[in-house]
């Protein structure tokens, strides 16, 4: 079981649930547009987690090292991130 925080709430995911998909679920405003990790418009800051963060395919998007892609990462264990829409 994943769980998730943030500074609204903490929840855990779904099986086979993405992480843009439970921040939705759960209320957060995310943007989005891809759901393939191309555009970098759901980009998030990873503050902490207790995995690493992998990625099934390489994303396009341009991210740095402390964030991620709610749409295509996976996240296990725990995972701590500034929902807050990060500004490029």
């Amino acid at each position: 079981m994943t769980w998730v925080m943030t500074s609204k709430k903490r929840f855990y995911l779904h099986d086979d649930e993405s992480l843009l998909d439970g921040l939705l679920r759960t209320g957060h405003d995310i943007s989005y547009q891809c759901r393939e990790g191309y555009c970098g418009s759901c980009r998030v800051k990873r503050i902490s987690s207790s995995h690493s963060v992998d990625y099934p395919f390489e994303p396009l998007a341009m991210i740095d090292e402390d964030e991620i892609l709610p749409c295509c990462c996976r996240v296990q264990g725990v995972i701590h991130i500034n929902h807050e829409p990060v500004i490029k």
